[in-house]
């Protein structure tokens, strides 16, 4: 099915409405030097420019493209919880953003031809970054509605459709495993992916020492709890979930700094985890991009030589496709963490998606419990046509929200790409 059209879509007007992301923007170090949380929120005083508390709102801003045939195409400008860390940009604000894609960047997309996403989305980019007030989370949003509008001006509406022919990619589109987050609820919410037979669990959010423990006995506690409760609650015999921790670099902490130290904490949750597949996101952390990729590369070393099996994901300064690109030619980590809003437009994604593979790297496609379902669709697009290792649950913390819209769109994608081949076949 393609577009009868014989003159391309252009953009006509372009419109962007304030919303909320699906958690919240919490300053990540004030949280590390010590605010405490009072029920939802967090005591103290802000360390990360701006935020004016600890926790704030996650805020989203929708950007709509409208076309010369009415359809309006549609997009979430979206951040990550932990804004301004890292190596990531600050946090935006949705009123002042909303206002400067309206008054300013709208007026250089008018005209824009949408049939080709990766041309659009290049000369998108760059009329938003010789905007200032605007960043990768402008082009993050700008980018998914020129997906969707790709998508409509070919006929059948399938983003997967797009990438896949845009990207040369000629394998089918495929099932991915979806990875969910337990956020702060980290038993319950197990029970839940366990209920649900949910491929990669639980995240755990495992942010603080107190959670590891000084020598990692609380952790490995906890790895243990989780392998039991999998065979107490598991309705099929066959369901064996991959673990996969996120430590925020904990363990390293625990271990002093020390390399072998880590490697070894990580071995007993390994034996803690087994017969599961154990990943340990971000297990140690260093103060630039350049010292992570050493650190990580000479942990997965480490674990090479004596054998240890467990994978480590790169996380923290992976954020640009650059970024990417060098943990990956370095072979520093078995995956890598790709947080699509730190990458701005939805191009790059795709490219470090394919670097990374090229590498023989793992792919998490991740993003941000700060997100929305309209970004967390379009991603589910991304991951099907790409073949990503994992792919994120999202927006949210509650589990159940974001494995239903992940999962839902990827089973309708699917389902429509099997009905249009069927088709195409028979026409």
């Amino acid at each position: 099915m393609t577009s009868t059209s014989q003159s391309p879509r252009k953009i006509v007007d372009v419109i962007a409405s304030t919303g909320f992301g699906g958690f919240f923007f919490d300053d990540q170090a004030a949280i590390k030097a010590g605010s405490r949380r009072d029920g939802a929120t967090y005591e103290g005083t802000t360390l990360t420019p701006g935020y004016k508390s600890v926790r704030e709102p996650a805020e989203s801003v929708s950007v709509m493209l409208v076309l010369d045939d009415g359809y309006i195409a549609t997009g979430d400008c979206a951040s990550v919880q932990y804004s301004g860390v890292g190596g990531r940009e600050p946090r935006f604000h949705k009123t002042e953003l909303a206002e400067t894609i309206e008054t300013q960047l709208g007026p250089l997309l008018y005209g824009l031809e949408v049939d080709t996403f990766r041309t659009a989305a290049e000369k998108a980019e760059s009329a938003v970054n010789g905007i200032d007030g605007l960043g990768r989370a402008a082009a993050y949003g700008v980018s998914q509605a020129l997906l969707d509008a790709a998508s409509h001006a070919a006929g059948h509406h399938l983003m997967a459709r797009i990438i896949s022919e845009e990207w040369n990619l000629h394998g089918d589109l495929s099932v991915i495993p979806v990875y969910a987050q337990t956020g702060e609820d980290r038993y319950d919410n197990v029970d839940k992916m366990i209920l649900k037979s949910v491929p990669v669990i639980p995240h755990g959010l495992i942010n603080t020492l107190e959670l590891v423990g000084p020598d990692g006995s609380v952790l490995e506690s906890y790895v243990s709890w989780i392998r039991e409760r999998v065979q107490q609650l598991s309705v099929q015999s066959s369901y064996l979930p991959v673990i996969h921790l996120d430590v925020y670099g904990m363990i390293g902490v625990a271990a002093g700094g020390s390399i072998p130290g880590t490697a070894e904490i990580l071995q007993r949750l390994q034996k803690a985890a087994a017969p599961h597949k154990l990943r340990i996101e971000h297990p140690i952390h260093a103060g630039t991009r350049d010292e992570q990729i050493q650190v990580m590369t000479s942990l997965r070393a480490e674990l090479k030589v004596q054998g240890i099996d467990v994978e480590i994901i790169a996380d923290e300064w992976a954020n640009t496709a650059e970024d990417i690109h060098l943990f990956a030619a370095a072979g520093a980590a078995d995956l890598v963490q790709i947080k699509t809003p730190d990458l701005g437009s939805i191009h790059h994604t795709v490219d470090a998606i394919l670097d990374c593979q090229a590498h023989g790297i793992g792919t998490v496609l991740g993003g941000t419990c700060a997100e929305t379902d309209r970004s967390a669709r379009t991603t589910a697009h991304i991951g099907i046509a790409t073949g990503v290792t994992q792919m994120l649950a999202k927006p949210g913390m509650g589990v159940d929200e974001g494995l239903m819209i992940v999962n839902n769109e990827m089973n309708r994608a699917l389902r429509v790409d099997k009905r249009l081949k069927d088709i195409e076949k028979s026409s």
